[in-house]
């Protein structure tokens, strides 16, 4: 079993940690307002768990997740996550965000402004167009009929292998849609982002997802 990292103890965050738990792996957790302020999430998640710093979970996580608003995003420590899988569960709300111009202009993703952060790193788009409650809720065992499935993108094949056999155990099927360019396939307002899907239904909801600009 792996050590999971996990940066940001939101909804998202604290929902991969009982699933990361739940499957026997260690689980280090960090939020912004202090390790202290995670003592009930961490007694809920039990002995293989413990609240850290960001700088911590980035050092101790052989897989790491990153699940903080976007506008957080040049926060995640760097050398710590030199050549580790991360991944990178955003989306873009600029009245959350702010205004980001690349991003408003669509000439480029979520998730390649944190692979430009971290550029040493093996950044995986997952988690993104789920609602967090669903995440502990729909997953089923390998081969069930009608098992839902999550996108993922990236732009390194062994990093999109490993996280396409956590997703397995976590109880989800995986649709890759290819590099973290294509990630914008699932960004918000996307057919696939929310709702419940297959496999196929998830493949054709990506092949008529439409950039922001021809809608």
């Amino acid at each position: 079993m792996s050590t999971i990292g996990i940066i940001g103890a939101g909804h998202i965050g604290s929902q991969v940690a009982r699933l990361a738990v739940a499957q026997g792996h260690d689980v280090v957790i960090a939020n912004s307002r202090g390790p202290e302020t995670l003592a009930d999430l961490v007694a809920e998640l039990g002995p293989k768990a413990r609240a850290a710093t960001a700088l911590e979970v980035a050092k101790a996580g052989e897989i790491v997740v990153v699940t903080v608003p976007l506008k957080n995003y040049r926060s995640i420590p760097v050398e710590p996550l030199a050549g580790k899988v991360v991944l990178d569960t955003n989306n873009y709300y600029p009245q959350r965000d702010g205004h980001i111009p690349e991003l408003d202009d669509e000439s480029t993703t979520t998730a390649e402004l944190l692979q430009a952060h971290l550029p040493t790193s093996k950044v995986v788009k997952a988690f993104n167009h789920i609602y967090a409650a669903e995440l502990t809720t729909h997953g089923q065992p390998a081969g069930s009929p009608n098992r839902r499935a999550l996108v993922i993108a990236g732009d390194d094949v062994s990093a999109k292998a490993t996280v396409t056999k956590l997703l397995d155990s976590f109880g989800f099927d995986t649709v890759d849609a290819g590099p973290l360019a294509e990630g914008w396939r699932i960004q918000r307002d996307t057919p696939g982002y929310g709702p419940r899907r297959n496999a196929e239904e998830l493949k054709k909801d990506l092949a008529a997802a439409k950039r922001y600009r021809d809608l």
